[in-house]
């Protein structure tokens, strides 16, 4: 199909940012990917890009088809490895996801590995990073995230739309400086804390049984913009950490770190998965969806949570 190859070169030809890397990739000359470009421009009638010596960039047209072109790619070309292989049931083609460095590392890498395993068509590529993806313009087909997007225009599926924060230290922290009964006490301990750009998260929320809410400046001992470092300074007893459940799970089944103020109610950081439009829910991301949830649902259970999707 000759204007799916088209369309995949243009595609990667703006992920890269340049038409010999997008060549070297597929094995072909450069002056091949450049009559594929051309080919396409001339069946839809439009420049996509704004060719210079040095650069490439995309037209508004280009742009546009950036957007709805990518889906259609990804759901065309699953399906044209599908009946390549004989068996239509089966997943192909290449995830391309966005996840939390904490996470990411310490929870979704082994179950990406087992999807993987599970469907050995599908190949993946794992950004992790704390700075949100930007799913309109990098490449990335779905990204999890921390709190249900702001921007109404994105579509975001609930993975654990019940999951909240744990307040928690190292037993070696605790010896040192005693262990705080309510969240009112972190003023006098050392806290942990993640900043995401400019912006410290310092201000940790806690509701009581009566449903009352204390909102706790606490003081700042160690700042980080990854997560998985707040989590390991706090198992290491640098201080106290105010994290989502799911990345210290481990880490409080093993007794490396212990909850504190479970008498209080903690703050809530549903997880979703997010896209940026329905076109990009091929059957390939909704079927990890669906893996990732059953994950989550036996991981909040086996650390003695509830139901989480």
């Amino acid at each position: 199909m000759k204007s799916l190859q088209d369309l995949d070169i243009f595609v990667r030809t703006v992920d890269s940012g340049s038409l010999s890397a997008t060549a070297r990739a597929l094995d072909m000359t450069p002056a091949a990917a450049s009559a594929a470009l051309k080919r396409l421009e001339a069946e839809l009638g439009v420049l996509l890009f704004v060719r210079s010596t040095r650069s490439l960039r995309l037209t508004q047209e280009g742009a546009l088809l950036l957007e709805h072109g990518r889906p259609a790619l990804a759901a065309l070309q699953q399906v044209q490895g599908q009946l390549a292989s004989g068996r239509a049931g089966e997943l192909r083609g290449t995830l391309q996801l966005a996840a939390p460095s904490d996470l990411g590392r310490n929870v979704l890498l082994p179950w990406l590995d087992e999807f993987q395993a599970l469907h050995p068509g599908i190949d993946i590529r794992l950004q992790l990073s704390d700075r949100m993806a930007n799913v309109y313009s990098e490449p990335v087909d779905a990204a999890f995230r921390y709190g249900k997007p702001q921007d109404s225009s994105l579509v975001a599926l609930p993975l654990a739309a019940e999951h909240r924060r744990v307040l928690c230290a190292a037993p070696s922290y605790l010896a040192a400086r005693g262990t705080p009964r309510t969240p009112h006490a972190l003023a006098d301990h050392l806290c942990l804390c993640f900043m995401l750009g400019d912006d410290v998260h310092d201000r940790w929320r806690f509701w009581d049984a009566a449903g009352q809410e204390a909102q706790v400046r606490v003081p700042s001992h160690n700042v980080s913009n990854d997560g998985d470092v707040v989590r390991r300074w706090a198992v290491l007893g640098r201080g106290i950490a105010y994290k989502s459940s799911f990345d210290v799970v481990h880490d409080m089944a093993a007794g490396r770190l212990v909850p504190l103020c479970t008498d209080w109610t903690t703050e809530a950081v549903p997880l979703f998965l997010v896209a940026p439009s329905r076109r990009q829910l091929t059957p390939l991301v909704r079927a990890l969806r669906d893996f990732i949830v059953h994950k989550l649902q036996a991981l909040a259970q086996g650390a003695g949570g509830g139901e989480v999707g």
